[in-house]
């Protein structure tokens, strides 16, 4: 089996949520449970951190990891989902896990053939549990695929579990209303283990919280209570936070809206990993906020593509994080906005498509996954919201008319899904 042969079979023989959707979507964890027994439980050995929410929970889960990897730990990082690589999901101290072990672990569960029928995602979780037990990380911080009570990351025990928000998405899955999804992120809370809750400005989740953390007997740390910065500035590409428990200064790389509220929460998880041990400085704090990006592979988060036009690209997919997004489109004053939109087919687009600003340039088009929305339906969406523009097959076309069409202080913005982002990292990196 050849990598390529490997990650068809990975793509083709079990189903994948990135690819087709809810159909893809496998609650419980029973299959899961078997498959790591099979493998040797290696869960059990390394401690971990686990990472749930709404929004924010992929710079959340890299910029814990690039402090603790700067301090010197061997960190593995397991993410989801990927941008261009498969094996962007996997990684130890930034490192992407090799073809050859992914070649290798899969033709070892080929050959066992249990009688389990996993997900992708089952699948995919085993294997990054396996690889870093193989490899003999000191910590590894596992972000939730899904929900939190029966995504298949929940088979773990860790040393603390981090909650960053909660917003409405996969509504289908999760339930309809916040202290629904609440109550299935904070299906991660252990007994005794401490958690940490980004935001808890809202009483219904906020009480759903409570109650579980009470219930199993674990510290409740909410970070928006206690906001562990003075102020923060925007300086250039960056935020800086002041007065923080890490230092005075603070400068991250991370500079989106919405970066603000997840730094918030970084910091209170950091207090709380050093209080369960972990030895780190504030210079390693201050170089993980500063080097998130190059230290753990991280991209997509109000990423830079182009300079003169500006072209920013950003994952956020949901209206939590749309309503910071689309404050960040309506701030723009140097020029024109253009916005390359594409979602896909399972989103609410009305409540994104009503925040958007009316005086930008439209350029809707589709990823090049089987569950994109059609270009023409957006389209169509879209002008019911008093918004309009052209539609384009692919992404590659879309940036194309863009870019020719851009003038020098015009502002090019690439998102509304994770997919649209890889077809545009592909095309322009």
């Amino acid at each position: 089996m050849t990598y390529n042969q490997a990650v068809e079979y990975l793509y083709d023989a079990t189903p994948q949520f990135q690819q087709i959707g809810a159909a893809a979507y496998k609650p419980g964890l029973d299959t899961v449970r078997r498959l790591s027994h099979i493998n040797g439980d290696s869960h059990k050995k390394f401690p971990s951190i686990h990472v749930a929410g709404t929004n924010g929970k992929g710079s959340t889960a890299h910029t814990i990891a690039a402090v603790l990897q700067t301090a010197g730990y061997r960190v593995g990082l397991f993410t989801s989902p990927h941008l261009v690589d498969f094996r962007e999901r996997i990684r130890i101290n930034g490192m992407k896990i090799p073809e050859a072990e992914v070649v290798e672990w899969l033709e070892k569960y080929i050959a066992s053939a249990p009688d389990l029928s996993p997900s992708f995602f089952e699948l995919t979780t085993v294997m990054a549990f396996d690889w870093f037990a193989k490899s003999e990380v000191d910590v590894a911080v596992i972000e939730v695929g899904l929900g939190g009570r029966l995504d298949s990351t929940n088979i773990i025990t860790p040393v603390l579990s981090v909650i960053t928000n909660i917003s409405f998405d996969h509504t289908a899955q999760l339930g309809d209303t916040l202290s629904a999804i609440a109550s299935e992120k904070a299906g991660i809370i252990k007994p005794g283990v401490p958690v940490v809750l980004g935001e808890g400005d809202i009483n219904e989740v906020r009480d759903v919280f409570v109650v579980k953390a009470a219930e199993a007997g674990a510290q409740l740390h909410i970070a928006s209570d206690n906001i562990p910065f003075s102020r923060f500035e925007r300086i250039a590409d960056t935020i800086v936070y002041f007065d923080t428990p890490f230092g005075s200064r603070i400068e991250a790389e991370l500079s989106g809206d919405c970066q603000t509220r997840n730094a918030a929460t970084v910091f209170t998880a950091l207090l709380q990993l050093r209080d369960a041990g972990f030895v780190f400085t504030d210079e390693d704090v201050a170089r993980g906020f500063a080097g998130v990006c190059a230290i753990t592979g991280l991209a997509g988060r109000w990423m830079k593509l182009g300079d003169s036009p500006l072209i920013v690209a950003d994952t956020g997919h949901n209206i939590g994080g749309w309503q910071y997004l689309a404050r960040s489109l309506s701030a723009w004053s140097a020029g024109k906005v253009r916005c390359i939109l594409g979602f896909v087919n399972d989103k609410d687009i009305n409540s994104i498509l009503s925040l958007l600003p009316a005086d930008a340039v439209y350029y809707f088009t589709r990823a090049s996954v089987p569950r994109a929305l059609d270009q023409e339906q957006l389209l169509v969406a879209a002008r019911g919201h008093g918004l309009d523009g052209r539609a384009f097959p692919d992404v590659v076309s879309a940036i194309s008319a863009a870019k020719d069409a851009a003038g020098p202080d015009d502002f090019i913005f690439i998102g509304g899904s994770t997919f649209i982002v890889a077809d545009a990292i592909a095309e322009i990196i």
